[in-house]
């Protein structure tokens, strides 16, 4: 949102916007950002309280008339995630295939528990930005080879293409998740797939060799989450 930002701003548009990650609104610099202590996954903090949700958009909107950017402002009350950030147990699917990399074969082996999301759901999912579940094992499979030393160009990605890709398969993984544990919070998944998954500890390592290579920086910054280091 924050790249999306500068671009709508050249072309005379004045925009506002919520972070919930400071470190990251921070890297970015948008032009008007309302910096809010939420729980992630609640950008307006009090689920049902209208008049608590009113406030952090007046905050928001409260910015536009600024014009003194950057502009990076913190709603004044914090709200504690209950949940906790201590990574869920979700009980990943026993490995079928050693013959294959461990990453594919645990994707492979979480389509049950996704499918029964997406019903659960109505059909809604996040997966989709790049490629639909069916192209979750590819893009791993491009991952893959960006960690044997391919490029992004060598792959046909640019950087917003490789944030949307780790958006596509961590998606994948979190709405799998939700099947697999009984009670859980946004930020519990996060951890869960970047510190207790095959795939997750791929993406993180496929960040560092980027950044070792000094590839852009976008990429960089954005293909994890700050709150994951």
């Amino acid at each position: 949102m924050s790249v999306l930002a500068h671009v709508f701003e050249q072309a005379g548009l004045a925009t506002v916007g919520i972070s919930l990650v400071r470190g990251q609104a921070e890297a970015a610099k948008p032009p008007r950002m309302l910096n809010v202590d939420f729980p992630l996954g609640r950008p307006l903090g009090k689920p049902n309280d209208a008049e608590f949700q009113t406030s952090v958009l007046m905050a928001m909107f409260g910015l536009l008339e600024r014009t003194d950017v950057p502009i990076l402002e913190d709603f004044p009350e914090s709200i504690e995630d209950q949940t906790g950030e201590a990574p869920d147990s979700c009980s990943l699917p026993p490995r079928h295939n050693p013959d294959l990399h461990a990453a594919i074969d645990e994707a492979q082996g979480l389509r049950n528990a996704y499918d029964r999301n997406l019903e659960a759901t109505g059909g809604r999912t996040l997966v989709g930005r790049i490629a639909g579940v069916d192209g979750i094992v590819g893009l791993i499979e491009q991952l893959i080879e960006i960690e044997k030393g391919s490029s992004l160009a060598d792959i046909g990605w640019d950087p917003m293409a490789t944030i949307a890709v780790g958006q596509d398969v961590r998606a994948y993984y979190e709405e799998a998740g939700l099947q697999l544990a009984d009670n859980t919070g946004a930020r519990q998944l996060e951890t869960w797939f970047y510190h207790h998954t095959a795939t997750g500890q791929l993406i993180r390592r496929v960040r560092d060799l980027m950044k070792e290579r000094e590839e852009d920086g976008l990429a960089v910054t954005y293909v994890i989450p700050m709150t994951q280091g």
